[in-house]
């Protein structure tokens, strides 16, 4: 139906313009009616997403639409969760890696290949996933998937890049220490899942980074890039019937995995309320993150969390708004100085997950941002409104349809949906889940994962302040409710 309005609003100023000269408020108004389309109406038109997994059980999934360009990836169920402590800090190695060249095509002729179709590559390595992807024109897409294929199953490995890339990803991680709100979720991890794979580092450990062989890496590939765990992802002005010929031509290759193999069973990372404090005074701020445990991917409470994160907002004295900002924890931190921004997560994983916020503030304000904080907190788990719902709710509609917005986020949430739902959930689905929440639900969802639970704490920086942990633990109940 939007389609067929646009085409009437496509006519109606074709006529305007042959009819003669009409005056500018006229014509102007016809070109912002043609552009016009309700949030319904856009959920409702979004391409379908197809499927098809071949022979050896690696998925093919796409959505078409009519861009000129495409982005086409792999994604895989493979991350630093699935690593040990001796080999911790392969899948990223491999990431450094992946795109110096292959057994068929040498680093240089690889990049020359790249370059000349204009191509734009790029990968990531999570605690759960990894992903290979590339933007390129529309009907350069054989030749992308092609070169994904040769990556997934013959990355060289060459010695010699081996070696280069070690002194980098050093170097990285020496930077990556600078960074203090990545130390602090990482000092988060390994607090709140002590002693199991992801209390790790993606990163990987100094020691494991200077002694990781070519060995290593080949056995990291070996069990883990198996079929059944990858998804050939694409978005963008491409067949899907295509893609799928194209895959069955370049990735039949791929191992597929038996049955114990396709999808491993992952040891349960037990979460636990704890804290890890690295005080230093000579730092400018305080980075604090406090965190529940939360649930994983597939559970129908991620979506009343992610609305209770909305109403809790975020802030950033860069923002404008000041004081006038919706959120009730921005508007104290503004009045009363208490921080330089802060930020709420919902970080999820296959069986378990992080829900927190964090944030930073100069020394003298930790109490008081922590005490605000937290009783933010508990004024989800008691008194939220249905006014700060249904705002909530807006806010968190804009930015679900503002991060599908080109071909590579597109590709993205496809590959990553298959791995961690194993469907691709439409936005319409979405949007009804969201509209399902209400206060009540709000409340009692909070209550469960917020209420007196043992809360999970990093905090870096001059760290005076932080109340003890039995003061923290105390602030996670209200004993007048």
């Amino acid at each position: 139906m939007a389609a067929s309005s646009v085409c009437r609003a496509g006519c109606a100023a074709g006529r305007a313009l042959l009819q003669g000269p009409r005056s500018p408020a006229t014509l102007l108004s016809l070109t912002r009616n043609r552009g016009v389309a309700t949030y319904a109406q856009a959920l409702q038109n979004i391409p379908e997403t197809q499927v098809t997994t071949l022979d050896n059980g690696l998925r093919v999934a796409s959505e078409e639409s009519n861009q000129p360009t495409c982005t086409v990836g792999v994604w895989i169920g493979a991350g630093s969760r699935y690593e040990n402590e001796k080999n911790n800090g392969a899948g990223f190695f491999l990431e450094h890696l992946a795109f110096k060249g292959t057994k068929k095509r040498p680093g240089a002729a690889f990049e020359k290949e790249v370059e000349s179709m204009g191509a734009h590559l790029s990968g990531y390595t999570s605690r759960e996933q990894t992903a290979y992807y590339i933007k390129a024109l529309s009907k350069d897409m054989p030749k992308v998937v092609e070169l994904l294929a040769d990556v997934v199953q013959n990355c060289a490995l060459e010695e010699s890049q081996i070696e280069k890339e070690r002194g980098v990803i050093l170097q990285e991680l020496k930077e990556l220490d600078t960074n203090l709100t990545d130390v602090t979720f990482d000092y988060l991890h390994a607090t709140a899942f002590q002693g199991t794979a992801l209390g790790r580092t993606v990163e990987g450990t100094t020691e494991n980074i200077k002694r990781m062989t070519r060995a290593d890496l080949v056995s990291y590939v070996d069990t883990n890039f198996k079929a059944p765990r990858m998804v050939l992802a694409a978005a963008g002005g491409i067949s899907h019937k295509e893609l799928v010929d194209v895959a069955k031509q370049h990735f039949s290759g791929v191992p597929f995995a038996y049955k114990e193999d396709a999808v491993p069973v992952l040891p349960h990372c037990r979460f636990t309320g704890s804290e890890i404090r690295v005080r230093d005074d000579a730092l400018p701020h305080a980075h604090i993150a406090l965190a529940v445990e939360g649930p994983g991917w597939a559970d129908p409470d991620n979506v009343v969390l992610l609305v209770a994160n909305s109403i809790i907002g975020r802030y950033d004295r860069t923002f404008g708004g000041g004081k006038n900002q919706s959120s009730r924890l921005a508007t104290l931190a503004v009045e009363h100085n208490l921080c330089h921004s802060f930020q709420t997560f919902n970080t999820s994983y296959s069986d378990t997950g992080l829900f927190g916020f964090h944030f930073v503030s100069d020394p003298l304000s930790v109490d008081d941002m922590l005490y605000c904080a937290q009783g933010e907190w508990m004024r989800l788990c008691t008194s939220t409104t249905e006014s700060e719902v249904k705002r909530a709710k807006n806010m968190l509609r804009n930015a679900m349809v503002a991060q599908l917005d080109g071909t590579t986020p597109v590709c993205e949430n496809i590959g990553s949906h298959l791995l961690n739902y194993g469907r691709r959930i439409p936005l319409e689905e979405w949007d009804s889940r969201i509209s399902a929440v209400d206060a009540r639900m709000v409340r009692e969802v909070c209550s469960k994962y917020i209420y007196d639970k043992c809360p999970a704490v990093a905090a870096v920086g001059p760290i005076e302040q932080l109340l003890d942990y039995n003061r923290i633990r105390s602030a996670m109940y209200w004993l007048r409710f």
